[in-house]
């Protein structure tokens, strides 16, 4: 049996409660002091030192994964499935490095979206200066020129981005099932032009600088002795505090900070930008949206913000598990209207496909999505 070195870390102290627990009133005491003790140790911190480092692969090569014929993702000796415990017993580690394969999937996903469905990627805002964050969503050459029909997608919340509907799928099952890239190839056969949106975008990460703490010696009147007391006082705590952040954070992972793109903070607001700046000035007559999950209560939002734009120019939208609701968003009745004769919502259910399910709002009509 193999004992982890927290676990090597917790056993003394163990030991000695148990000692303690024996004795008079004044070991109670330092039993309580120890519990206190026990009670402020965080043991997924504690687990960390366990950690083999984090360091990833930055290709899908590099963790021995490629996609096959069938767009599934295998291992390239073994033939095998993605594997999540790659090291037992270390979850935090193993997930640490399913995040990390799930960026480089986000990558090619979106090399797919230019490269397969030859569509545009497009930065936003529009009028970005150089030196600020940015997104951008994809589109394909006829989006803002088809005088008929365009297409608009909508992915869930989480950690999926343009182009995907769920990362887990991508990776369990297959590229057609995880990804738009079907709904693409299909609306593009069929005449649409389409415009993939992108909006859990919302900020770029940054490492957080350093701050310099000034010494109490460069800006103080104290006496000559006083302020090398406090010195090195100040020298012993920051000693100390080096040495337990060392113990408790043995990977020194960067802190990061966030920056926020303009006007496209949230999911919410990235669905008014990409209207106003990119749908609403489009040529076609007819557009319709596919929206997933949060992508729906987005759509919803949006229709709060634009209801006459957008009952001027969407025809029809379909949701799948959408999130929306009417109530807490406040949609008005001529709102709730539109969507009945207009949205329809696939919901998971064991029910055959487009079997009518119920539902408590009075929004949109919900059909059953045969999973």
């Amino acid at each position: 049996m193999s004992i982890s070195l927290s676990s090597l870390i917790l056993l003394p102290i163990w030991i000695n409660m148990s000692q303690i627990q024996q004795g008079g009133p004044d070991e109670k005491e330092k039993t309580t002091a120890l519990k206190d003790l026990l009670s402020r140790i965080d043991l997924d911190e504690l687990m960390k030192k366990d950690e083999p480092p984090l360091d990833f692969p930055d290709t899908l090569e590099g963790f021995e994964y490629a996609f096959n014929e069938k767009g599934q993702l295998r291992h390239i000796k073994t033939g095998e499935p993605f594997v999540f415990n790659y090291r037992e017993d270390l979850h935090r580690w193993n997930q640490k490095r399913y995040e990390a394969l799930g960026e480089i999937i986000t990558k090619y996903v979106y090399d797919l979206l230019e490269k397969d469905c030859n569509l545009k990627k497009i930065f936003i805002p529009v009028d970005a200066t150089e030196s600020e964050p940015k997104s951008f969503i994809f589109m394909s050459e006829d989006a803002l020129t088809n005088p008929q029909k365009l297409m608009v997608l909508i992915h869930g919340s989480g950690v999926v981005r343009a182009g995907q509907w769920a990362r887990k799928l991508i990776i369990n099952e297959d590229l057609d099932s995880g990804t738009q890239i079907p709904f693409i190839k299909r609306a593009m056969d069929e005449g649409y032009g389409v415009i993939v949106l992108n909006p859990n975008e919302n900020c770029i990460e940054v490492e957080k600088p350093k701050t310099h703490v000034q010494s109490s010696s460069d800006s103080s009147d104290e006496p000559v002795e006083k302020r090398e007391r406090k010195d090195k006082v100040s020298k012993e705590t920051k000693k100390r505090r080096d040495f337990y952040e060392k113990y408790r954070n043995p990977q020194r992972e960067k802190e990061m900070m966030q920056l926020y793109i303009r006007e496209n903070g949230s999911p919410e607001e990235h669905t008014v930008y990409v209207w106003d700046h990119f749908i609403a000035k489009s040529a076609a007559e007819n557009v319709f949206f596919v929206a997933h999950s949060y992508g729906g209560l987005a759509f919803v939002e949006l229709m709060i913000q634009r209801e006459a734009d957008v009952k001027s120019k969407v025809t029809a939208v379909a949701l799948t598990d959408s999130v929306h609701n009417v109530w807490h968003q406040e949609a008005g009745k001529t709102i709730r209207e539109w969507m009945r004769e207009n949205c329809c919502n696939w919901v998971s259910s064991s029910e055959p496909l487009d079997t009518s399910v119920e539902s408590m709002l009075p929004d949109c009509p919900r059909v059953s999505a045969e999973l």
